[in-house]
């Protein structure tokens, strides 16, 4: 148990981190109608970020489509970078979408049943079988369960992890009195428990994660690694610069091309 000091450091750390992510352009040219960038209670999660209104499923493309899931208190702007790069190695538009959602909310009994609708959407609209996940921070839990409890296994081929809390941050703990996801992210809670048993790496889901030495936010640094997954060290980077560095970037264009 953490003493009130080291709750009121970590709270400190844990707002400086979020305030500082990345202010990037939200890329949501062509975004379908009823789109949302956080979704409320009650909204629908099968508005699909990067396909113009009334755009016809195609057939399915060689590559998959990749569905970005942003991490805690951020949107689906923080992508910028990343879908720049990706963009540049040939990506379309329309292979490239954004999950947008309230991160203070369940990530077993709302969120990952939300993702699955959003995903679900994506592939009727594009035609393909299954999608690539890249997922941000706290993003990770709700993809995790997605793929591990919430049918997501099948229409999954690469699943790519940025600085998630996969064993669970300490730093969590200075909002978990008032907040489900931070809950979600602490040491030994519910989620990050039942995610970790058995196999923490589950179907023929190709895995990745990427972590940082000096990551303010994830407590301790090596709760991203999974076993099973490509465990990859980047350099001494913060929790959200992992979005804009450039060797990460390369590093996780090369695992979706593998």
């Amino acid at each position: 148990m953490l003493t009130v000091r080291q709750r009121l450091l970590a709270l400190l750390a844990l707002c400086l981190a979020l305030l500082a992510a990345p202010a990037l352009p939200a890329q949501a040219v062509g975004v379908s109608p009823g789109a949302i960038w956080g979704a409320s209670p009650g909204a629908t999660s099968g508005a699909i970020w990067g396909v113009a209104p009334g755009a016809s499923s195609g057939p399915a493309a060689a590559r998959n489509p990749l569905v970005f899931v942003h991490g805690y208190n951020a949107d689906p702007g923080v992508w910028g970078s990343l879908r720049e790069d990706l963009r540049a190695d040939g990506y379309a538009d329309s292979e490239l979408f954004s999950f947008g959602y309230d991160t203070h909310q369940s990530v077993n009994e709302v969120l990952s049943g939300r993702l699955a609708a959003y995903v679900d959407g994506v592939r009727r609209q594009t035609g393909a079988a299954r999608v690539d996940l890249v997922a941000h921070s706290f993003g990770s839990l709700v993809t995790r369960w997605y793929v591990k409890f919430g049918g997501g296994a099948p229409y999954v081929d690469r699943w790519v992890s940025l600085a998630g809390p996969n064993r669970g941050t300490s730093t969590a703990w200075a909002c978990a009195l008032w907040d489900q996801a931070c809950r979600d992210m602490t040491p030994g809670s519910y989620v990050v428990k039942n995610l970790n048993s058995g196999d923490e790496t589950p179907g023929a889901v190709r895995y990745a994660t990427f972590w940082s030495p000096c990551d303010e936010v994830i407590n301790p640094d090596d709760s991203v690694p999974l076993t099973g997954a490509t465990n990859t060290p980047v350099g001494c980077l913060k929790h959200n610069d992992l979005l804009g560095d450039d060797p990460t970037s390369a590093g996780v264009r090369a695992f979706l091309r593998s």
